[in-house]
């Protein structure tokens, strides 16, 4: 952080000379003379005319900026709200009259300018660049650039360096955002950024000392009061809202959290209208959701939550990267243009890319954008006179990024960017990554759906993940209870596990199995020779650490070097020893799996230092570097492992000690029995899960809809809300019934009827005819669950009347084989012609309804009878 004392005395509105000069009645030749940049825009920022010094500032000759977008191609930086957005606003009022302060990050070198924008006689719109200050980058990013210089002196150097640049408290933020620092008990500004005099009025400037009550309104402040007093201000969680601040009457988004004892306010400036950016809606999450939804596979669901998100957030390139049991990474999905440079999907990263200390943040704090990864950093201000330690940002949505991890994005070809984790049972499972070769800015609203997105992709990966680990457990439990109930009816263990039906080698994909009691040596299937078994069984005697009684390895010939003359049978092997006394041993051997590791640039390659702030260098190099791997087999999970201890202590009761704890042994049967019946059980926690994942979001959806004055918007976040409690009431039909793939069809729509009639008011009802016990497959009740939500919330709002509510009529009937589903209200009918007509509303509800008759094969009837009545035959 930075002394306000050593700030320029330069006021922040002051302007020079050649923004008060009239351009536009300048010949050419005069406009060339001139120190500003000069250029001629349309209403559309297309460069219609510039001068020697235009030309100069962004490092390419007039002739190859005529014609382009100044905002899009030509310095993509600056299409951002604090400059294409206050030239748009211009544009719109029929004037262009503005003038403030830029930072260029890159154009093509560092500069603060001051910013002219002026309406011409002839349309044009006239924009002046005049330099204040040519300024370096930052230390951070220069410190980088020099390093690179040096690198011919590098030597490798201690990787773990890199886990210990202090990435929290970079003293400094992204240039699109002001942020304010407060005491949490007395809300005093103790720090605040640079660029803070670009939001406050001058008498304001600068702020240390203030109180949020001076620079910010009061409902505002009391808003973080009352989220300090309820603690939901900490952890990540922050408030949100939007002011208007003078002196320029300018809209804000503001983010307050609290970490540490401070108050850390962001101010983003608000584009005027949301088309002026893409801004993501509601309804696209929406729809994108229920695409998620439909995925059968991770990898579709991987595909598909790429593709959505790249839409979203307009990034050329967008990535699913996950990590494995040892933090390397993976891109298992994505989607990006047709001439995107470096194709990632399939490569696999080191660890050292995103070092620990990277992962623990991205664990914290959810979400990463940088528009500019050339930009210039903005520093904080804080007296040090009062002792101010450094500001930690860990939860802070403008925080800027390391210098290493930026130079790790310039060698990787990228400018913009987007980091989102994702969290799986609260652990990060992987990050959903967005790359930019230019500048990208992303509007708020965009990001947080992004976000809100990626939940919904890890709230998927869950289910997925869950649902296939409990039928993999569920086999294995099968397996190890009729292996346990064969010990309880014979004499000698080593016959019943190694004879009998099933045998050790039917668990755990084993490709041999064996045990060794005392000196006898029983094999089945693929194993080492007995003598190379025998001394296998002696060093697992010896090397393992008293009380420890399983062992486990992917590869042996590591551990074990005599493994290496049979490592093609025997690369993994997990070990159970019987009982404390060691003298039996159950053994389970997998051959190795020769395969090749495609990795993104060699991972062996050392580490480079660096000099000044930057540790380390990261690699240059991301080209294919294939690796042959041998002496591996496939891993063994982890449950794997208790199982066969379990296993083995069933050995130990019912053989070892000569059924004298035969009641042991009963007692052991019936917890494996119990843990069979927990089948069931396990699939509806993973149901009820969903259920109470989707009541947050629909919880979530209700409090924005709170905050939302415009009708409009409030409808759509209510039907939005509808949709999601369809598909949580599916889920909890799941959880409640018997069956864990068949939902009761008319008991799931009753319940939604009725919270349907609930939401509308009084004045509608609903009357429900349901055939009982009338089951259907779950991918059938989500479908015709959303159907009946829109029909039934449309006949609420469409058949209803000022005197009185709609009633609505809902029958579910079936019959050989197929499903009825028949919704009338009595209102006036469906109009003529209605088939062709233009949607009343935003269309989305027709759109869903045939998405969803197109998902389970159905059609459905329209006619009118008293009123609009819709039959769905599924």
């Amino acid at each position: 952080m930075v002394d306000p004392s050593q700030m320029h005395a330069e006021g922040p509105h002051d302007g020079p000379v050649e923004s008060r000069v009239d351009v536009e009645s300048l010949t050419p030749k005069q406009r060339d003379e001139l120190e500003a940049g000069v250029l001629a825009l349309d209403s559309a920022g297309i460069v219609l005319a510039c001068n020697q010094a235009a030309e100069t500032l962004c490092g390419m000759s007039r002739e190859a900026m005529l014609g382009r977008s100044f905002f899009r191609e030509l310095v993509p930086s600056a299409h951002v709200p604090g400059f294409y957005g206050r030239f748009l606003a211009g544009v719109r009022r029929g004037r262009g009259d503005q003038s403030f302060e830029f930072v260029f990050g890159r154009i093509p070198a560092p500069l603060r300018a001051r910013i002219g924008l002026k309406a011409g006689s002839d349309g044009r719109i006239w924009l002046t660049i005049s330099p204040m200050e040519q300024i370096a980058a930052g230390p951070s990013r220069e410190a980088v650039l020099a390093a690179i210089a040096q690198r011919s002196r590098a030597e490798p150097v201690d990787p773990s360096l890199c886990e210990r640049e202090p990435i929290h408290i970079p003293g400094s933020i992204q240039p699109n955002a002001v942020m304010l620092a407060a005491d949490a008990a007395s809300l005093e500004i103790v720090a605040f950024s640079a660029n803070a005099a670009d939001v406050l009025a001058p008498a304001l400037f600068p702020p240390n000392g203030l109180s949020l009550e001076t620079v910010l309104p009061a409902e505002i402040v009391s808003a973080i009061r009352n989220g300090m007093a309820a603690h939901t201000l900490t952890d990540g969680r922050v408030l949100r809202r939007s002011l208007t601040l003078p002196p320029r009457e300018e809209r804000f988004h503001l983010v307050a959290h609290v970490h540490l004892g401070r108050v850390i306010v962001e101010l983003e400036l608000a584009p005027e209208r949301p088309e002026d950016f893409l801004t993501a809606s509601p309804l696209e999450a929406e729809i994108a959701m229920v695409r998620l939804r439909a995925a059968e596979t991770l990898d579709e669901a991987a595909q598909i939550a790429a593709l959505e998100i790249r839409a979203m957030t307009g990034f050329e390139s967008v990535l699913v990267y996950r990590f494995d049991a040892d933090w390397n990474g993976e891109a298992i999905a994505e989607d990006m243009v047709p001439d995107w440079q470096r194709p990632l999907i399939g490569l696999r990263f080191p660890a050292s890319d995103i070092p620990a200390q990277a992962r623990a943040l991205y664990t914290k704090a959810k979400s990463r954008f940088v528009i500019d990864r050339d930009c210039v950093p903005v520093p904080l201000m804080a007296d040090r006179a009062a002792g101010n330690a450094p500001i930690d940002l860990t939860f802070a949505q403008h925080r800027t990024l390391s210098p290493i991890h930026l130079e790790y994005q310039r060698n990787l070809g990228v400018d913009g960017s987007m980091s989102i984790s994702i969290m799986v049972e609260n652990r990060l499972w992987g990050l959903m990554i967005g790359h930019h070769r230019r500048p990208h800015y992303v509007a708020p609203e965009t990001r947080a759906a992004a976000t809100v997105l990626t939940d919904a992709f890890a709230m998927r990966v869950q289910e997925i993940e869950g649902k296939a680990l409990w039928s993999e457990r569920q086999r294995h439990l099968d397996m190890q209870g009729r292996l346990v109930r064969g010990l309880t009816r014979s004499d000698d263990f080593v016959v019943s596990l190694t004879q009998g039906d099933p045998t050790l080698l039917d668990l755990f994909e084993a490709t041999g199995a064996g045990i060794v009691s005392d000196e006898a040596v029983c094999l089945v299937g693929a194993t080492p020779a007995e003598p190379a078994v025998r001394a296998l069984a002696d060093w697992l005697r010896e090397s393992l650490p008293p009380g420890e009684t399983t062992f486990v390895t992917d590869t042996l010939v590591l551990h074990h070097a005599p493994a290496a003359d049979y490592t093609e049978i025997a690369s993994g092997l997990l070990a159970a020893f019987v009982g404390a006394s060691r003298q039996h041993l159950l053994l389970w051997f997998k051959p190795e799996v020769p395969s090749t590791v495609t990795w993104g640039g060699d991972p062996r390659k050392p580490v480079l230092p660096g000099s000044g702030p930057v540790a380390v260098l990261p690699r240059r190099s991301f080209e294919r570097w294939v690796e042959e791997r041998r002496g591996h087999s496939t891993p063994w999970a982890a449950w794997k492992v208790a199982l066969a201890a379990q296993l083995a202590d069933a050995v130990e009761g019912v053989v070892l000690r000569q059924r004298r704890k035969i009641d042991e042994l009963t007692g052991l049967l019936a917890d494996k029995e119990r843990l069979l019946e927990q089948k069931d059980l396990l699939t509806r926690e993973i149901d009820h899960r969903v259920k109470n994942s989707l009541q947050i979001v629909t919880a979530f959806l209700h409090m924005q809809r709170r905050q939302i004055a415009d009708p409009a918007a409030r409808q759509a976040f209510s039907e939005t809300s509808a949709r999601v409690m369809s598909v949580a009431r599916v889920h909890d039909s799941l959880y409640q019934g018997e069956s864990l793939e068949q939902v009761d069809l008319g008991q799931t729509i009753q319940t939604l009827c009725s919270d349907l009639a609930g939401m509308a008011g009084d004045e509608h009802r609903v009357e429900m005819t349901a055939e009982p016990g009338l089951m259907v497959p779950y991918r059938h009740a989500v479908a015709l669950s959303l159907i009946t939500t829109e029909l039934v919330t449309n006949a609420f709002k469409y058949a209803g009347r000022p005197e009185k509510g709609a009633r609505v009529s809902v029958t579910v009937a079936g019959g050989e084989g197929a499903v009825r589903l028949k919704i009338c209200d009595d209102g006036v009918g469906m109009p003529a012609g209605w088939e062709n007509a233009r949607a009343q509303g935003t269309g989305l509800g027709m759109k869903l309804i045939r998405a969803m008759l197109d998902q389970i094969g159905a059609r459905i009837d329209v006619e009118n009878a008293d009123g609009a009545c819709f039959t769905v035959h599924a």
